[in-house]
């Protein structure tokens, strides 16, 4: 079936086809009657809009371009999900980019945005809290209305929304020393900006709660192989160690299967942490204490702040989210 355009609704209807563009996009100086019989015809014909002429007319694309690093990182696909809905919800259809982690490639994948006219777009992780990203922004995205998930950049029409992790982990910290856990370890994987706040956390809280024990910090990969590896090395190297905090919830749970393995119980002997709250933490045996860096609350908020700009209103150009701590079996 051939596809009616706007001069055939125009023809049906016997009016300009100008009028039935105002009316499509919802524009004043259109009488009732009028409007009412081009909304019935357009109806009958099953009229679909043509977006990108739409968006000439309306300067809006209603289109959201969203950038994530690795696809396969199911805590970053989680707030995807959280996003698009809610941008659902707002007449906003996402473009979601993979950028991988290559600066380059990431610039090129901000530039596609501004060729594709996106109305605004969400950066999601830390990752992109980059001086490089900042001036790919600035060149490409400057009028363009840009949030980081967990991230800042000072720049005029950038937007940062940041979880309390470095709090969240000294609080960790706190717990496992209530718990009389007086020799710490935190295994991490990738030293993100996220990640690196996590540490300082870690850090300042041994200080803080055990009197300034040596931190010992094991760096691993972002295998599953290398996680478990790294748990064995750690506890034949520090036999001590009766707490262990993992950047994120998976390492953990690969961790006690490596502890599981050694025949190391868990918490008695070695309490475990992770982060992020993910369904990892509930699935695992035994299930996991984890911190909750509300990557809901986080992703609404986004939305939310987004629209707010959007419609020209004040939003903070930097919030940050408190993490809460969930425990369950293994502390």
């Amino acid at each position: 079936m051939q596809k009616n355009t706007i001069y055939d609704i125009a023809k049906k209807a016997n009016v300009s086809a100008s009028t039935v563009s105002r009316v499509i996009n919802n524009k004043p100086n259109v009488k009732k009657t009028t409007k009412a019989h081009v909304l019935k015809i357009l109806a009958e014909c099953h009229y679909v809009p043509d977006e990108t002429a739409r968006g000439l007319v309306m300067q809006s694309s209603k289109m959201i371009g969203l950038l994530i690093a690795d696809i396969r990182t199911t805590h970053h696909t989680d707030a995807i999900y959280y996003i698009e809905r809610e941008l659902a919800k707002n007449g906003y259809c996402c473009l979601i980019l993979n950028t991988g982690t290559d600066e380059k490639e990431q610039t090129q994948y901000i530039k596609m945005l501004s060729q594709r006219k996106v109305d605004a777009a969400i950066l999601i992780g830390s990752i992109y809290q980059t001086a490089a990203i900042k001036k790919a922004v600035q060149i490409y995205l400057s009028t363009t209305p840009t949030i980081i998930l967990n991230g800042y950049l000072d720049a005029p029409n950038i937007y940062g929304l940041i979880a309390d992790e470095e709090n969240g982990v000294r609080n960790c910290v706190r717990l496992l020393a209530e718990k009389n856990r007086r020799y710490l370890a935190f295994i991490v994987d990738r030293y993100t900006p996220s990640n690196l706040l996590k540490l300082k956390g870690f850090e300042s809280a041994l200080a803080q709660y055990l009197g300034g024990a040596r931190p010992v910090i094991v760096k691993t990969d972002e295998s599953r192989r290398s996680a478990y590896e790294a748990t064995l090395t750690l506890m034949k190297e520090h036999p001590e160690v009766d707490g262990i905090i993992y950047a994120e919830d998976i390492l953990a749970v690969v961790g006690i299967r490596a502890l599981t393995d050694m025949k190391i119980a868990i918490p008695e002997r070695v309490a475990v942490v992770g982060i992020n709250n993910s369904l990892h933490a509930e699935n695992s045996i035994p299930t996991l204490t984890s911190l909750d860096n509300m990557l809901y609350d986080l992703s609404l908020t986004a939305v939310r702040n987004l629209m707010d700009v959007l419609r020209g209103q004040y939003v903070n150009k930097k919030m940050m989210i408190c993490s809460e701590i969930v425990e369950r079996e293994s502390t």
